[in-house]
């Protein structure tokens, strides 16, 4: 009886092994067959486990050059708000000429700003030494309009 059982298992491997033909009697070849069968899948298993632990590595690379993405857009993102408003603070319509001292220090922190934003390198624009920006920005609007100057200012003989 123990005979018969081990006999049909080794029938039922043999049918494992080798689905579409006839069952096989000779256990020594249904042995080897299952050991070779059985270090392949081992050894399929073994690249799997590998190329699973490449795409964790590789997942773990891409979040955290996400975050590093994440934070730098915020951080464009805060400059360039203070960048327009600083734009919208310096091209708003003003009735009178701010102190020079006044003038001068926001001028410093903008040149300063900027050098920090270039890399180190001044930043100067003709037209106020050494600052960032030019004069006529603060001349009042009807000083810049020439439309009405060859009659306001008759032309010199």
């Amino acid at each position: 009886m123990r005979r018969d059982r081990l006999n049909d298992r080794f029938l039922e491997l043999s049918t494992l092994l080798d689905p579409g033909r006839a069952p096989k009697s000779d256990k020594i070849v249904i042995l080897s067959d299952a050991l070779r069968t059985l270090n392949q899948l081992r050894a399929e298993a073994q690249q799997l486990n590998e190329s699973n632990e490449r795409l964790h590595n590789s997942i773990k690379k891409l979040k955290t050059e996400k975050s590093e993405l994440r934070d730098e857009k915020q951080r464009l993102k805060s400059e360039k708000e203070k960048l327009e408003q600083q734009l919208k603070m310096m091209s708003m319509p003003t009735g009178y000429m701010p102190h020079p001292a006044a003038l001068h220090a926001a001028m410093t922190a903008f040149a300063m700003q900027s050098q920090v934003s270039a890399g180190g390198k001044p930043a100067s624009v003709p037209g106020y030494p050494g600052m960032g920006m030019g004069m006529w920005q603060w001349m009042p609007p009807a000083a810049l309009d020439t439309s009405q100057d060859h009659m306001l200012r008759p032309p010199v003989a």
